[in-house]
């Protein structure tokens, strides 16, 4: 797998993944939207640390800067 995603990208994935975690162990968020966001935060903080996300590759997106 090559990288395609950048550190704002990732950072930017990490954070959400932990609010929306946050959200669902305090209750604000449940029942079937909440497992919904769950799986959703799960996929983005699993993305976030190998860098690569397929749907990248897909939309031919990369996010990830190049090196010179």
């Amino acid at each position: 797998m090559k990288k395609n995603m950048g550190n704002a990208d990732r950072v930017v994935r990490t954070i959400i993944a932990l609010i929306v975690g946050y959200l669902y162990y305090t209750g604000a968020i449940s029942g079937t939207l909440g497992i919904v966001l769950m799986v959703l935060a799960i996929v983005f903080l699993l993305t976030s640390l190998v860098s690569f996300c397929p749907l990248y590759t897909l939309f031919g997106m990369n996010t990830c800067s190049t090196k010179k």
